[in-house]
C-alpha cells in the first residue's frame, strides 16, 4: 500500500531490504558517533567506499590530500576503495550487516534505505557535526533543504558532492526568431511562448520522452507552484490523492502541450542523448534539463548553437500557486555519508577539511558544481556555469522530483508513462489514475 509518511523506514526499498536490512539496528553502535573509541579504518586510515562508474569523488579526495586537506591526510591517510554501482544498496546493506561500513562512502542510492540507516543510528549527524566544527555555513541552503527533503529530516546526514539544478534552457535565437523577448515567468506565458514558436516553424520543446521522466518532472513542478512545496509529501502522507482535482490538473496542464503538437511528432520514441543532440544543433526552443547539462553544452564539439546563445529559466509560476518561482527543482546527484562505527578525529578533520574546500576542488578540476560554498572561481568558466552557480547560491530553498517518494511500481509507471503525456495519447487524469494505483499496489 501507499502508506509512507514521515515516519522513516515506512517507504519500500525497491525490494532490496531484506534479511541484512533487518540485522542494521542490531549492528549500530546507537545513535551517536562513537567518537574517539572508534577508528578511521582498521589501521586509523581514512576510508572512502565509492562507485567504479563514479571516479569524480575518488580524484577530489585524492587531490584534497595532497594538498588542501594534508594536515588531514596526516592524521588519517585516506584509503580509496571502489565496487560496482549496478547493485549498489544491497551491498551496503551487507556491509552493513557486517559492520563493515567505511568511514565514509556514497550514500544508499534510495531516500528510504538512508532512512534505515539513520533510524539504526549508522549514519552520523552531520548537522550536528558541522555546527561544532564551524563550518555548517559552508553548505548552501538549496543543497541543505534538498537533502533534508530526501531524508525527510530536519538535519543533514550526507554532504552534497553535487548539486544539480533544474529548469527550462532555451534557444535565445530561436525565441527572437519566434518575437518570444523574455523567458516566461509564469505557465501561461511559457504556453503563450510554445504557441509562437509552433506559428514560427520552430519545435517548442524537446524532451526525452522515451525516458518518460523529463515529462514527469513537469507535472511534479507545476504541482509544486501551484500547491505548495509539501504538496507531494501530503500525497504520501495519505492526505492528499494524486486523483484530486488539483492534482490532475498539474498532468492536464502538460498533456494539453502534448496534444498541441508542443513536443514534436515522435516525442515518445526519443531518448536522452537524442533530445540532448536536438537541443544543440538547433532542433528546438526549450528543453527541461538539469545542469548536470552543463558539460554537454560547454562542450563545442557537441554544442553546435553555442555557448551564448543558451539561456535557462526557472521553472515558471502557475498564477495564483501557493508555490514560488524561488524554489528551485535540485537534486544532489550522489551524496556521501559518514559511518558512526569510523567516527573519531580523523574523520572529524577530514570533514571539516572537505566543508571547507571540496567546493573549490572538484569545480576546478572536474567542473562539477556542487552544494559547497566555492571561494574561486576558475578563469576559463563559462557565464553559463556561473549563471548556474548563481542560481544556486541565492536560492533560498528548493523541491524534489515528482517521484522522490512514490513506491518502486509508482516510480516506474509513472516513467513509463510520462512520455503519453508529451504525446497527448494519454489524458492527465488517465496519467495520475495509473500512479496513483501504482502506489497504492
Amino acid at each position: 500500500m501507499f502508506t509512507a509518511s514521515r515516519r522513516r523506514g515506512a517507504i519500500p526499498v525497491l525490494g532490496l531490504v531484506g534479511a541484512a536490512a533487518l540485522t542494521l539496528t542490531a549492528c549500530s553502535g546507537g545513535g551517536t558517533p562513537s567518537g574517539t573509541e572508534a577508528s578511521s579504518g582498521s589501521d586509523g586510515d581514512f576510508t572512502y567506499l565509492g562507485q567504479t562508474q563514479n571516479t569524480v569523488i575518488s580524484s577530489t579526495l585524492e587531490s584534497l590530500a595532497a594538498d588542501a586537506c594534508s594536515a588531514a591526510e596526516e592524521t588519517a591517510p585516506l584509503s580509496v576503495d571502489a565496487i560496482d554501482g549496478t547493485t549498489w544498496d544491497q551491498q551496503l546493506q551487507v556491509l552493513a550487516g557486517n559492520n563493515a561500513l567505511s568511514d565514509v562512502s556514497m550514500a544508499g542510492g534510495t531516500p528510504a534505505l538512508m532512512q534505515e540507516f539513520i533510524d539504526a543510528g549508522l549514519v552520523v549527524n552531520l548537522s550536528e557535526e558541522l555546527e561544532e566544527l564551524g563550518v555548517s555555513d559552508r553548505i548552501l541552503p538549496a543543497a541543505a533543504s534538498t537533502i533534508q527533503a530526501l531524508y525527510d529530516s530536519e538535519d543533514i546526514y550526507s554532504l552534497p558532492t553535487e548539486l544539480n539544478i533544474e529548469g527550462f534552457w532555451y534557444n535565445t535565437e530561436l525565441l527572437e526568431q519566434a518575437g518570444v523577448t523574455e523567458p516566461p515567468q509564469t505557465w501561461d506565458e511559457l504556453a503563450a511562448a510554445a504557441e509562437a514558436l509552433q506559428a514560427a516553424g520552430i519545435q517548442p520543446f524537446i524532451a526525452a520522452g522515451q525516458d518518460g521522466w523529463p515529462i514527469t518532472r513537469l507535472v511534479g513542478n507545476y504541482i509544486f507552484r501551484s500547491l505548495g512545496a509539501d504538496a507531494l509529501q501530503r500525497v504520501v502522507d495519505g492526505e492528499a490523492s494524486l486523483t484530486d482535482p488539483e492534482y490532475v490538473a498539474a498532468a492536464e496542464a502538460v498533456a494539453a502541450l502534448g496534444a498541441e503538437g508542443y513536443f514534436g511528432d515522435a516525442a515518445g520514441s526519443i531518448d536522452y542523448n537524442t533530445a540532448m543532440n536536438q537541443f544543440l544543433t538547433g532542433g528546438g526552443a526549450f528543453f527541461y534539463m538539469g545542469s548536470w547539462a552543463l558539460g554537454n553544452f560547454n562542450d563545442p564539439e557537441q554544442n553546435q548553437i553555442g555557448v551564448e546563445n543558451i539561456g535557462f529559466a526557472p521553472f515558471p509560476a502557475v498564477e495564483g500557486g501557493e508555490g514560488s518561482i524561488d524554489e528551485v527543482p535540485a537534486n544532489v546527484g550522489i551524496p556521501v555519508m559518514f559511518t558512526t562505527s569510523g567516527w573519531d578525529d580523523g574523520s572529524a578533520a577530514w570533514l571539516e577539511c572537505i566543508a571547507q574546500h571540496y567546493g573549490d576542488a572538484a569545480l576546478s578540476e572536474s567542473g562539477q558544481v556542487t552544494g559547497f560554498v566555492v571561494d574561486e572561481v576558475p578563469a576559463e568558466q563559462s557565464e553559463l556555469t556561473t549563471l548556474v552557480q548563481d542560481v544556486i547560491t541565492e536560492a533560498p530553498s528548493s523541491v524534489l522530483w515528482f517521484e522522490a517518494a512514490f513506491t518502486p511500481e509508482g516510480t516506474s509507471v509513472s516513467q513509463t508513462n510520462g512520455g503519453g503525456l508529451a504525446t497527448g495519447s494519454l489524458s492527465g487524469q488517465e496519467f495520475m489514475e495509473l500512479v496513483q494505483a501504482a502506489n497504492e499496489g
